[in-house]
Protein backbone atom coordinates (compact mmCIF):
# COMPACT_ATOMS: atom_id res chain seq x y z
CA UNK A 1 0.00 0.00 0.00
CA UNK A 2 2.65 2.34 0.99
CA UNK A 3 4.79 1.20 -1.89
CA UNK A 4 1.95 1.96 -4.30
CA UNK A 5 1.52 5.50 -2.96
CA UNK A 6 5.22 6.25 -3.10
CA UNK A 7 5.47 5.07 -6.61
CA UNK A 8 2.71 7.49 -7.66
CA UNK A 9 4.49 10.62 -6.43
CA UNK A 10 6.95 12.20 -8.86
CA UNK A 11 10.60 12.45 -7.84
CA UNK A 12 11.56 15.72 -6.17
CA UNK A 13 7.94 16.51 -5.14
CA UNK A 14 5.50 15.28 -2.57
CA UNK A 15 6.66 15.67 0.99
CA UNK A 16 9.25 18.45 0.26
CA UNK A 17 6.80 20.82 -1.55
CA UNK A 18 5.54 22.62 1.62
CA UNK A 19 9.14 23.35 2.62
CA UNK A 20 9.82 24.83 -0.78
CA UNK A 21 6.75 27.01 -0.65
CA UNK A 22 7.88 28.34 2.70
CA UNK A 23 11.33 29.10 1.30
CA UNK A 24 9.83 30.91 -1.65
CA UNK A 25 7.59 32.96 0.64
CA UNK A 26 10.54 33.87 2.83
CA UNK A 27 12.58 34.87 -0.24
CA UNK A 28 9.75 37.04 -1.50
CA UNK A 29 9.38 38.73 1.87
CA UNK A 30 13.15 39.27 2.05
CA UNK A 31 13.15 40.72 -1.49
CA UNK A 32 10.28 43.08 -0.69
CA UNK A 33 12.09 44.29 2.44
CA UNK A 34 15.25 44.96 0.45
CA UNK A 35 13.31 46.77 -2.29
CA UNK A 36 11.43 48.94 0.23
CA UNK A 37 14.60 49.82 2.11
CA UNK A 38 16.44 50.70 -1.09
CA UNK A 39 13.47 52.75 -2.33
CA UNK A 40 13.41 54.71 0.94
CA UNK A 41 17.11 55.40 0.63
CA UNK A 42 16.62 56.38 -2.98
CA UNK A 43 14.00 58.92 -1.92
CA UNK A 44 15.93 60.19 1.08
CA UNK A 45 19.27 60.88 -0.64
CA UNK A 46 17.92 63.30 -3.26
CA UNK A 47 16.06 65.17 -0.50
CA UNK A 48 19.28 65.66 1.44
CA UNK A 49 21.11 66.69 -1.72
CA UNK A 50 18.42 69.29 -2.47
CA UNK A 51 18.74 70.73 1.03
CA UNK A 52 22.51 70.86 0.73
CA UNK A 53 22.26 72.47 -2.69
CA UNK A 54 19.84 75.08 -1.40
CA UNK A 55 22.09 75.81 1.56
CA UNK A 56 25.11 76.15 -0.71
CA UNK A 57 23.27 78.50 -3.06
CA UNK A 58 22.07 80.56 -0.13
CA UNK A 59 25.62 80.97 1.15
CA UNK A 60 26.87 81.89 -2.32
CA UNK A 61 24.08 84.46 -2.68
CA UNK A 62 24.92 86.00 0.69
CA UNK A 63 28.61 86.18 -0.23
CA UNK A 64 27.82 87.74 -3.61
CA UNK A 65 25.54 90.30 -1.97
CA UNK A 66 28.27 91.13 0.54
CA UNK A 67 30.85 91.52 -2.21
CA UNK A 68 28.47 93.70 -4.23
CA UNK A 69 27.90 95.89 -1.18
CA UNK A 70 31.64 96.26 -0.60
CA UNK A 71 32.29 97.03 -4.28
CA UNK A 72 29.42 99.51 -4.41
CA UNK A 73 30.66 101.26 -1.26
CA UNK A 74 34.22 101.46 -2.59
CA UNK A 75 33.02 102.79 -5.96
CA UNK A 76 30.88 105.43 -4.29
CA UNK A 77 33.79 106.49 -2.09
CA UNK A 78 36.11 106.68 -5.10
CA UNK A 79 33.57 108.71 -7.06
CA UNK A 80 33.10 111.08 -4.13
CA UNK A 81 36.88 111.60 -3.91
CA UNK A 82 37.06 112.40 -7.64
CA UNK A 83 34.21 114.90 -7.38
CA UNK A 84 35.85 116.53 -4.38
CA UNK A 85 39.17 116.73 -6.23
CA UNK A 86 37.58 118.33 -9.31
CA UNK A 87 35.64 120.79 -7.16
CA UNK A 88 38.71 121.68 -5.09
CA UNK A 89 40.87 122.12 -8.20
CA UNK A 90 38.30 124.42 -9.79
CA UNK A 91 38.01 126.47 -6.60
CA UNK A 92 41.79 126.84 -6.24
CA UNK A 93 42.08 127.79 -9.92
CA UNK A 94 39.56 130.57 -9.37
CA UNK A 95 41.48 131.84 -6.32
CA UNK A 96 44.76 131.74 -8.28
CA UNK A 97 43.15 133.69 -11.13
CA UNK A 98 42.03 136.41 -8.72
CA UNK A 99 45.48 136.56 -7.11
CA UNK A 100 47.04 137.27 -10.52
CA UNK A 101 45.30 140.67 -10.49
CA UNK A 102 46.92 141.51 -7.15
CA UNK A 103 50.37 141.77 -8.70
CA UNK A 104 52.73 144.62 -7.84
CA UNK A 105 56.18 145.75 -9.03
CA UNK A 106 59.41 145.82 -7.03
CA UNK A 107 61.02 148.82 -8.75
CA UNK A 108 64.38 148.79 -6.98
CA UNK A 109 64.87 145.03 -7.33
CA UNK A 110 63.54 144.06 -10.77
CA UNK A 111 62.46 145.89 -13.96
CA UNK A 112 58.80 147.05 -13.92
CA UNK A 113 57.67 144.58 -16.60
CA UNK A 114 58.34 141.76 -14.08
CA UNK A 115 55.85 141.83 -11.20
CA UNK A 116 55.33 140.03 -7.94
CA UNK A 117 52.22 137.95 -7.22
CA UNK A 118 51.18 134.98 -5.10
CA UNK A 119 49.14 133.09 -7.69
CA UNK A 120 51.35 129.98 -7.30
CA UNK A 121 50.13 129.59 -3.72
CA UNK A 122 46.78 127.87 -4.62
CA UNK A 123 48.59 125.71 -7.19
CA UNK A 124 51.06 124.55 -4.53
CA UNK A 125 48.20 123.71 -2.16
CA UNK A 126 46.45 121.74 -4.94
CA UNK A 127 49.67 119.84 -5.63
CA UNK A 128 49.91 118.80 -1.98
CA UNK A 129 46.21 118.00 -1.58
CA UNK A 130 45.44 116.23 -4.87
CA UNK A 131 48.80 115.47 -6.47
CA UNK A 132 51.28 117.23 -8.78
CA UNK A 133 49.01 116.95 -11.82
CA UNK A 134 46.31 118.97 -10.04
CA UNK A 135 48.85 121.69 -9.22
CA UNK A 136 49.93 121.93 -12.87
CA UNK A 137 46.27 122.04 -13.90
CA UNK A 138 45.66 125.02 -11.60
CA UNK A 139 48.62 126.82 -13.20
CA UNK A 140 47.20 126.12 -16.65
CA UNK A 141 43.63 127.20 -15.88
CA UNK A 142 44.56 130.47 -14.16
CA UNK A 143 46.79 131.52 -17.06
CA UNK A 144 44.24 130.55 -19.70
CA UNK A 145 41.68 132.69 -17.90
CA UNK A 146 44.14 135.56 -17.53
CA UNK A 147 44.77 135.59 -21.27
CA UNK A 148 41.49 137.50 -21.59
CA UNK A 149 43.12 140.38 -19.68
CA UNK A 150 46.73 140.04 -20.82
CA UNK A 151 48.95 143.08 -21.20
CA UNK A 152 51.96 141.22 -22.57
CA UNK A 153 50.51 139.43 -25.56
CA UNK A 154 50.43 136.15 -23.63
CA UNK A 155 54.19 136.15 -22.94
CA UNK A 156 53.71 136.84 -19.24
CA UNK A 157 51.13 134.07 -18.96
CA UNK A 158 53.46 131.65 -20.77
CA UNK A 159 56.31 132.43 -18.39
CA UNK A 160 54.01 132.21 -15.37
CA UNK A 161 52.71 128.81 -16.44
CA UNK A 162 56.08 127.25 -17.26
CA UNK A 163 57.76 128.39 -14.05
CA UNK A 164 54.73 127.70 -11.87
CA UNK A 165 54.33 124.20 -13.33
CA UNK A 166 57.99 123.38 -12.60
CA UNK A 167 57.58 124.67 -9.05
CA UNK A 168 54.42 122.84 -8.02
CA UNK A 169 55.19 119.64 -9.92
CA UNK A 170 58.59 119.23 -8.23
CA UNK A 171 57.12 120.00 -4.81
CA UNK A 172 54.17 117.63 -5.35
CA UNK A 173 56.33 114.73 -6.53
CA UNK A 174 58.62 115.00 -3.51
CA UNK A 175 55.67 115.31 -1.10
CA UNK A 176 54.10 112.21 -2.65
CA UNK A 177 57.20 110.19 -1.78
CA UNK A 178 57.64 111.76 1.68
CA UNK A 179 54.09 112.39 2.90
CA UNK A 180 54.88 114.43 6.02
CA UNK A 181 55.06 118.11 6.98
CA UNK A 182 58.83 117.90 6.71
CA UNK A 183 58.47 116.34 3.26
CA UNK A 184 56.12 119.14 2.18
CA UNK A 185 58.58 121.83 3.28
CA UNK A 186 61.59 120.12 1.70
CA UNK A 187 59.65 119.48 -1.50
CA UNK A 188 58.46 123.09 -1.72
CA UNK A 189 61.96 124.48 -1.11
CA UNK A 190 63.38 122.04 -3.67
CA UNK A 191 60.71 123.13 -6.15
CA UNK A 192 61.66 126.76 -5.52
CA UNK A 193 65.34 126.08 -6.25
CA UNK A 194 64.53 124.10 -9.41
CA UNK A 195 62.17 126.86 -10.58
CA UNK A 196 64.84 129.51 -9.97
CA UNK A 197 67.53 127.65 -11.90
CA UNK A 198 65.26 126.76 -14.81
CA UNK A 199 63.91 130.32 -14.96
CA UNK A 200 67.25 131.40 -16.42
CA UNK A 201 67.03 128.94 -19.31
CA UNK A 202 63.27 129.25 -19.86
CA UNK A 203 63.50 133.04 -20.06
CA UNK A 204 66.61 133.00 -22.24
CA UNK A 205 65.46 130.43 -24.79
CA UNK A 206 61.66 130.79 -24.76
CA UNK A 207 60.17 133.82 -23.03
CA UNK A 208 62.45 136.71 -23.97
CA UNK A 209 62.85 135.73 -27.64
CA UNK A 210 59.05 135.96 -27.90
CA UNK A 211 58.95 139.16 -25.81
CA UNK A 212 61.33 140.91 -28.24
CA UNK A 213 58.35 141.14 -30.62
CA UNK A 214 56.93 143.72 -28.22
CA UNK A 215 60.12 145.22 -26.77
CA UNK A 216 63.62 145.28 -28.35
CA UNK A 217 66.40 143.38 -26.60
CA UNK A 218 68.40 146.57 -26.14
CA UNK A 219 65.49 148.15 -24.25
CA UNK A 220 65.13 145.04 -22.07
CA UNK A 221 68.81 145.07 -21.08
CA UNK A 222 68.67 148.85 -20.55
CA UNK A 223 65.80 148.34 -18.06
CA UNK A 224 68.03 146.02 -16.05
CA UNK A 225 70.97 148.42 -16.28
CA UNK A 226 68.89 151.19 -14.72
CA UNK A 227 69.00 149.15 -11.51
CA UNK A 228 72.51 147.72 -11.83
CA UNK A 229 74.97 148.84 -14.47
CA UNK A 230 77.22 145.81 -14.02
CA UNK A 231 75.11 143.65 -16.38
CA UNK A 232 75.85 143.84 -20.10
CA UNK A 233 73.95 140.94 -21.68
CA UNK A 234 70.79 138.90 -21.17
CA UNK A 235 72.58 136.05 -19.40
CA UNK A 236 73.90 138.43 -16.78
CA UNK A 237 70.48 140.07 -16.35
CA UNK A 238 68.76 136.74 -15.79
CA UNK A 239 71.36 135.43 -13.35
CA UNK A 240 71.67 138.63 -11.32
CA UNK A 241 67.97 139.60 -11.24
CA UNK A 242 65.55 136.90 -12.38
CA UNK A 243 67.07 133.93 -10.55
CA UNK A 244 67.03 135.46 -7.03
CA UNK A 245 63.66 137.13 -7.69
CA UNK A 246 62.10 133.80 -8.72
CA UNK A 247 63.54 132.04 -5.67
CA UNK A 248 62.27 134.81 -3.39
CA UNK A 249 58.80 134.58 -4.95
CA UNK A 250 58.72 130.81 -4.47
CA UNK A 251 59.88 131.01 -0.84
CA UNK A 252 57.07 133.46 -0.07
CA UNK A 253 54.54 130.92 -1.35
CA UNK A 254 56.25 128.18 0.69
CA UNK A 255 56.11 130.26 3.87
CA UNK A 256 52.40 131.02 3.50
CA UNK A 257 51.60 127.40 2.60
CA UNK A 258 53.22 126.14 5.81
CA UNK A 259 50.69 128.12 7.86
CA UNK A 260 47.51 127.69 5.80
CA UNK A 261 47.76 124.18 4.32
CA UNK A 262 46.78 122.17 7.41
CA UNK A 263 43.44 123.94 8.01
CA UNK A 264 42.65 124.02 4.27
CA UNK A 265 43.49 120.34 3.75
CA UNK A 266 40.58 119.29 5.95
CA UNK A 267 38.23 121.32 3.80
CA UNK A 268 39.76 120.15 0.51
CA UNK A 269 40.02 116.45 1.36
CA UNK A 270 36.95 116.16 3.58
Amino acid sequence: MSAHLTAGVPKGQGISSPVRSREESFRRMLYLCVVRDSSRKAFRVPGRQVKRERCRRGKEKKMSNTNETVITGASAKKMSAKIRMLTGTAMLSAVAYVLMFLEFPLPMLIPPFIKMDFSELPALIASFAYGPAAGVLVCLIKNLLHLMNTQSGGVGELSNFLLGAVFVFTAGIFYKKMHTKKGAIIGAVLGTVVMGVLSVFINYYIVYPIYTNFMPMEAIIAAYQLIYTGVSDLWGCLIVFNLPFTVFKGLCSVLITVFVYKPLSRLLKG
